[in-house]
Order: structure tokens, then sequence, then C-alpha cells
């Protein structure tokens, strides 16, 4: 027999299940992902992991015409190759494969400097299988500033299905001092360009525990 003590305890549990809260657990509660055969990337790239993680645990390699990446840890991908100032837009395909057991995100950078350092700067811009973007700027290591007001939900980011797979395409354009965001060829944001970093390099951010493919970075100077 169930009690009324027992249904009041109950009761609250039930509403957050069905709210989606127990999609959303931190990562703390969902710790980094051990990967078989990572550890060995594509010549001219590389690869930073959130918090010194062990790179071992990143599998990231050519298919196709792009990339895939499996993780583990939270990481920074990038060529050196691949720095744009001036005005530019750079662009990418992004396609989440598999359903991870919370939404995390991924996406662009630009504007990075020092990445290979503990002193790392960079803007990024992520969508995430909920339909929602953020954007961020690193400031150093592990510190952040946030740009938008966390994760914002936009009709123009293509939502996960129930297999947790969903393919977006993500640009930034750089001209003069405006910054605009795009998702699937539609502006979810501008900002100033005074406020972000986006003179430097240009790369993917993959947030932990992803399988995403990834296509070839595109980057025009305008």
């Amino acid at each position: 027999m169930v009690t009324r003590s027992a249904r009041l305890l109950v009761a609250p549990l039930v509403a957050l299940a069905s709210a989606g809260w127990l999609s959303r657990l931190p990562a703390q509660a969902d710790p980094d992902a051990k990967v078989k055969g990572g550890g060995a990337f594509p010549a001219g790239w590389h690869v930073r992991t959130d918090k010194n993680r062990p790179s071992a645990d990143v599998r990231f390699v050519r298919m196709g015409g792009g990339f895939h990446v499996t993780l583990g840890p939270a990481v920074v991908l990038w060529r050196d190759a691949d720095r744009a100032t001036g005005n530019y837009g750079a662009s990418a395909t992004l396609t989440q494969t598999k359903k991870p057991r919370h939404p995390e995100g991924y996406g662009l950078i630009i504007g990075g400097s020092r990445l290979g350092e503990a002193r790392n700067r960079y803007t990024y811009f992520l969508v995430r299988g909920d339909g929602t973007f953020l954007i961020k700027r690193r400031l150093a290591g592990d510190s952040t500033v946030q740009v938008t007001n966390g994760w914002t939900r936009s009709d123009a980011v293509v939502q996960a299905d129930s297999a947790g797979q969903a393919t977006n395409q993500l640009g930034v354009v750089v001209a003069g001092r405006t910054v605009t965001f795009l998702a699937n060829g539609k502006e979810v944001y501008t900002a100033r360009a005074a406020d972000l970093d986006t003179q430097g390099l240009v790369g993917y951010r993959v947030n932990h525990n992803l399988d995403v493919r990834l296509s070839a970075l595109l980057v025009r100077k305008r």
C-alpha cells in the first residue's frame, strides 16, 4: 500500500522526469567515456582537451571529405593553416550521430589564439540536440564569459530525432563591427565584434561524450 507521504515524495520526481530533467544531467553525472582507437590524429591537426584530459580518449579520423570524432573529453580541433583575419565567413556542417546521455554542444570556434596553451582564447558557437544554441568566449584555460544568455532556443537549429541524430550547418560572418551567427542559413544572433575574439584561428569544438561527423571547414575572405 502506498502511503500519502510516499505519494508526496514521488510526485515531484515524476514531474521533473516528465519535464525532461533526467535528460539534462550535469556533466559531473556523466564522466568522460573511454574511447578505443584514440590518440592518433590527421596530419596537420591539433587537439586540445578541456582540463588536459587524456587525448587517448579522443578518436579523430578522416571520413570522406571531412572527419569523424568520437569522445571522451571535450575538445577543440584546429589547423594552423585555418587562420582568419579582417572580414571573413567560416562554416561547416556537423552531424550528431548518436544520442548522448544528456544534451551536449558541438560547433565552431573563431578568433583562436594560443590554443595549445593554458592561456588559450577563442569565441565558440555551439548547437545541441534539444534545438538550442550557445555563444561564449573562452578567455584563459577554463575561464569563460557568456555572450548569449545561456542556451537559447531557435527554430533554425535542427533538433535530434529519436535516435539522437541531427545535422546542422553552422556559419559565422565577421563584417566590420558586426559578427553574425547562422544556423542552417538563418541568422540566430548578432554581436559587436569588439565584444568577441574574432581574429585568429578557426576550428571546431565538440563537447564530451559526443559522436559527430564534421564536414571540411570552409573559410572565405569577404
